[in-house]
């Protein structure tokens, strides 16, 4: 008989099966939650350039012939500051290298209808958005996936002459 006694329902050779489990299956949790954290992001970063492409569109559909204003209106719709308390933006949508916007009428610059169609503005904000996730470009083919948050709104002044 041993010195040892041993422990019942303990077998020898399992002694290591839970931290060999644990290494198998930690960098797939790890991977599952980036992963998770870094389609959060995109979705806000998404919300964040629909609700600035609504912005341009609004401003846009009241003074449609001012591209440079409507462009100002949605860079600038949250505050970016370093004090505490002010909601900041994870997008920078001042950086004019980073975030693209573009503008097109659809008909005339004015209130009314062309072609059967209400005058309207369509304004597109275009982000390159960077993956967190380790292998997420290998698998989509790129380091970054477009993102471009959209709206049109019906011209509502000036009045068609």
């Amino acid at each position: 008989m041993s010195a040892q006694k041993r422990k019942p329902g303990f077998v020898r050779g399992k002694r290591g099966q839970s931290l060999v489990e644990l290494a198998v299956s930690l960098p797939v949790i790890i991977l599952l939650l980036i992963g998770t954290v870094d389609f959060g992001m995109a979705i806000f970063s998404y919300s964040i350039l629909r609700d600035a492409a609504q912005e341009g569109a609004f401003y846009g559909s009241f003074n449609p012939a001012n591209k440079k204003e409507i462009e100002n209106r949605a860079r600038n719709i949250s505050p970016r500051g370093e004090e505490e308390g002010v909601f900041s933006s994870p997008l920078n949508l001042r950086d004019k290298a980073l975030i693209k916007v573009s503008i097109k009428a659809i008909g005339d610059a004015c209130q009314g209808i062309t072609n059967g169609s209400a005058n309207s503005l369509q304004v597109n904000v275009t982000y390159q958005y960077p993956f967190i996730m380790p292998f997420a470009g290998r698998l989509v083919g790129s380091d970054t996936i477009a993102l471009t948050g959209s709206a049109t709104n019906i011209i509502l002044q000036p009045a068609c002459p």
